[in-house]
């Protein structure tokens, strides 16, 4: 067997889906979400919350009209799900909190995913892209520990 194919990591599951960007295309994301998190046996919180958050961000801040806004879904090991949703407004990033450590005017809810999240961030590109990921580490199968 080639070397260079078996050393490949390829995430064991993966859930990749284009919605409309609109509230209507924010609210499938989540029930997309939930159902595939049931599908593959993993815990629906806090994933579908940081889904939730992050397909409204997309609809409302992110939307160009015309064009979509995608949510993936991958577990990788060890026990990761990361969530990453694109959207076509690579200008417009979300908003952190200020120097002083107050929120902005808006991004509140990027207060729950900083809470929520083991680790997120925004990747830029391919213009006129921009990213919002998050990992959350997944507990150990049973059994397992």
């Amino acid at each position: 067997m080639n070397e260079r194919i078996s050393t490949l990591h390829i995430p064991a599951r993966q859930f990749c889906v284009p919605l409309s960007s609109t509230r209507r295309g924010a609210r499938l994301g989540r029930l997309l979400a939930t159902e595939q998190l049931r599908a593959w046996g993993l815990p629906l919180d806090p994933a579908r919350l940081i889904v939730a958050e992050l397909t409204a961000n997309a609809a409302l801040h992110g939307r160009v009209p015309g064009r979509s806004f995608r949510l993936a879904l991958s577990v990788t090991a060890p026990r990761r799900l990361c969530i990453e949703v694109t959207d076509t407004r690579g200008d417009h990033l979300p908003a952190r909190r200020t120097a002083a450590g107050v929120p902005a005017e808006s991004g509140y809810g990027l207060l729950l995913v900083e809470e929520l999240a083991d680790r997120w961030g925004v990747r830029h590109g391919p213009v006129p892209c921009k990213t919002v990921w998050v990992e959350l580490d997944l507990a150990p199968e049973p059994g397992n520990a």
